[in-house]
């Protein structure tokens, strides 16, 4: 692979990508090296979106799912799965629209939870549906075999028929996780169940918490809170990652603190459904490790991460602790790498893989922005990079994805979807 000099950023020395890694400031790129002008640009890592639904990227703006209680929203989107009878054809079709988004967006790395699983379908064919558009993209990949009220051992064993699939895939680029959607739609036999897959395996354990229904539910069901279930349940510890966690208590934050486990704010699905404001500045002030996603289309209707990092900084003064543009870029990037357990990804260090994104900062819209960083977020909403490079290959170059014709996947998720109706 031939090496890469940036030159000029906005801020910091130029960069050298060699082979797929970064660089150090000292080393020069060699004879032959493709130089990138990135004279007025901001050059950052790229993005990692902790906590996505790939699959609703077909459901977006569905009727009957914008500003309703939580409990109404679950049981309209369980119809549209069975409406548009969900399969491994829609999933592919539905994950290449997102990670093209995603791509295009600044995202380089995606954590899907995956929780529909139809009857009689092979859940490893709904697995590498997905798997097989991250390889087309040219995107990273967190696969979430996550489960809503399957049969505990069977979601276990599907854990392992996944993992088997997933050998011949390149671990750098496609990993593994297990996540229960929250104590809402599984009990402790499947929460021990996917667990003990995970140690089995060396997997992470991401789950959903303290949304509205899963506090409704945790006390209906068995008069406690969901963290506390959790935390009987074996799943308040390190390598686990908690999405969501919008209705937090004193004692609670501090039990997150204390526990090692991980968190992901997301802002975008949370404040414009109506379902709460996660405590973001108190999470991260106590040394919590915090990232950031978009959730799914479902809720969120798109996989913008920096806007939804803007939306963080905007709507943290509402909990009484503002976040600032460093924080939430911090959180869409190292936060959400650390708590994927990929420390390597969404950061700028030598010898790391070559993930990042470069910003056009010199039009009109960042005039007169006295310092970058903020700037990234707070002047022109709805930002997207120039250019995105992921392992060291341009996956996007003034603004257009080079992996895949992005009107192309958009028809065809659209045909699809139409022809379900029909």
């Amino acid at each position: 692979m031939s090496a890469v000099l940036l030159k000029d950023p906005l801020t910091g020395p130029d960069i050298v990508v060699r082979d797929g890694v970064l660089g150090g400031s000292g080393d020069g790129p060699g004879h032959g090296a493709e130089v990138v002008d990135a004279s007025g640009c901001l050059i950052t890592p790229g993005l990692v979106n902790a906590h996505h639904h790939l699959l609703q990227s077909a459901f977006r703006t569905l009727p009957g799912t914008r500003g309703v209680p939580m409990a109404e929203w679950l049981a309209v989107m369980a119809q549209a799965y069975r409406d548009y009878a969900v399969d491994p054809a829609l999933t592919r079709a539905a994950a290449a629209v997102g990670l093209a988004e995603s791509l295009l967006c600044g995202v380089t790395t995606v954590a899907d939870h995956h929780l529909t699983w139809p009857s009689g379908i092979d859940p490893v064919e709904m697995a590498l549906a997905a798997a097989d558009a991250a390889v087309e993209l040219g995107a990273r990949l967190c696969f979430v075999r996550g489960s809503a009220g399957d049969v505990a051992d069977t979601a276990a064993e599907s854990v392992r028929d996944i993992h088997r699939a997933f050998a011949g895939f390149d671990p750098d680029m496609l990993q593994l996780a297990v996540g229960p959607s929250g104590v809402h739609t599984d009990g402790p036999d499947t929460f021990a169940a996917l667990a003990e897959v995970a140690r089995d395996l060396g997997l992470l354990r991401r789950t959903q918490a303290n949304e509205q229904v899963d506090v409704a539910v945790a006390a209906d069901k068995y008069g406690r809170r969901p963290l506390e279930l959790l935390d009987d349940w074996g799943w308040i510890e390190p390598g686990v990652a908690l999405a969501h966690l919008c209705d937090l208590t004193p004692d609670e934050i501090a039990l997150v603190a204390e526990s090692g486990v991980a968190v992901t704010h997301a802002p975008g699905c949370d404040v414009p459904m109506g379902w709460g404001v996660a405590p973001v500045a108190d999470l991260l002030r106590r040394g919590v490790t915090v990232g950031l996603g978009t959730s799914g289309g479902g809720s969120n209707d798109g996989g913008h991460l920096l806007a939804d990092a803007r939306l963080a900084v905007q709507v943290s003064g509402l909990t009484g602790s503002p976040v600032n543009a460093s924080d939430a870029l911090a959180m869409a990037t190292s936060g959400s790498a650390a708590g994927l357990g990929r420390p390597e990804l969404g950061g700028l260090d030598s010898g790391t893989p070559a993930d990042l994104c470069i910003w056009d900062m010199g039009d009109v819209a960042d005039a007169g922005v006295h310092d970058p960083d903020a700037g990234l977020l707070w002047a022109r909403p709805g930002r997207r990079p120039r250019d995105v490079m992921v392992a060291g290959r341009w996956v996007v170059r003034d603004g257009v994805l080079l992996t895949a014709d992005s009107r192309r996947l958009a028809t065809h998720l659209n045909t699809m979807i139409k022809e379900r109706t029909a």
